[in-house]
């Protein structure tokens, strides 16, 4: 009999999309993303992609000193692949959006492949009235952001990857990111496996019709044959149909609040967990076996948690 296929399951807690008035759920404070963190990788998440926010008002941080508040937690209460984020938020500088990689040097970080516009003002004609605090009206009516991520850029964090160990979710917005990617491929500065998520529905990227993600697996099958994990991040409603869609091509999942704040049409998902058992549950009906973490670095070729470098935090405690 046909081995059953492992599939990793990632989730992201918290983000820089959504703020704190958009869903109550919304984990900000430290003691609130470790705990969603936990809860998920309990439900079966092998990879939790790590963002921080001030506590005091929900506000994106890339201060390597707030992601010191959690990852202790995390990586105490869990054996879960800790991948933190090297995209920040769009306003950010790329020095700000590598400093928690290059402070800890994890196993896994993400790495947005392209600039694109990123446009998150649609929203704002749904959350306009329940907006708490300034930032959140700024962050959500511009109409003006490019998230910057030059090819400088993306030389610059993924020499920092190769001097700390650390390997990428390559985060591919748009069909031209892969070809991004392959240009560092072919230049020597990424190696197989690569771990490609693609990335559906946000505004300013490619869409989430179900011929986007074929497009996109095309693509990347051409250009990087079998030397590559795919993965599906399906923003907002986009979020399980495609992830979905994607297991039963061959894709890995990420699930989370940072790219979707429901669990189905007009339900807010309460938990990050709600959505891992979700998206568990319907892999489980489709005979996957679901990822352990140590399966998930195997498949990823990490260099293991004992590597990840949280002394900063240690010496913070003491």
């Amino acid at each position: 009999m046909a081995k059953s296929r492992k599939v990793i399951i990632t989730c992201a807690p918290t983000g820089a999309i959504h703020t704190p008035s958009m869903s109550q759920y919304l984990p900000v404070t430290p003691d609130e993303i470790a705990e969603a963190a936990i809860a998920a990788a309990n439900e079966g998440a092998a990879v939790l992609h790590l963002h921080a926010r001030d506590p005091e008002d929900g506000r994106p941080t890339q201060d390597p000193e707030m992601f010191t508040r959690f990852l202790p937690q995390v990586a105490d209460a869990t054996d879960a692949v800790i991948n933190i984020t090297t995209g920040g938020a769009p306003q950010m500088t790329v020095e700000e959006r590598m400093k928690p990689a290059a402070t800890f040097k994890p196993e896994l970080a993400s790495l947005n492949m392209g600039t694109i516009n990123f446009g998150l003002f649609p929203m704002l004609n749904r959350y306009e009235d329940d907006l708490e605090y300034e930032w959140e009206r700024t962050h959500l009516s511009n109409k003006a952001i490019i998230f910057r991520n030059t090819f400088e850029d993306i030389e610059a964090i993924m020499k920092m990857g190769l001097e700390n160990g650390t390997r990428f979710e390559f985060e591919c917005y748009d069909v031209g990111h892969l070809y991004n990617l392959k240009y560092f491929v072919d230049a020597g500065l990424v190696k197989p496996p690569f771990f490609i998520q693609s990335v559906f529905g946000i505004f300013g990227g490619i869409g989430g019709h179900e011929e986007d993600l074929i497009h996109m697996k095309r693509t990347a099958d051409r250009l990087f044959g079998d030397d590559y994990h795919w993965s599906i991040l399906g923003a907002g409603s986009h979020q399980m149909k495609l992830a979905t869609m994607g297991a039963t091509m061959g894709a890995n999942v990420r699930v989370g609040l940072e790219d979707s704040l429901w669990l189905g049409p007009g339900q807010l998902a309460e938990t990050n967990a709600q959505q891992v058992r979700k998206i568990r549950t319907v892999l489980e009906g489709l005979s996957f076996e679901i990822a352990t973490p140590d399966e998930a670095r195997d498949i990823l070729s990490l260099k293991g948690a004992d590597k990840v470098d949280l002394s900063t935090c240690q010496k913070k405690a003491a």
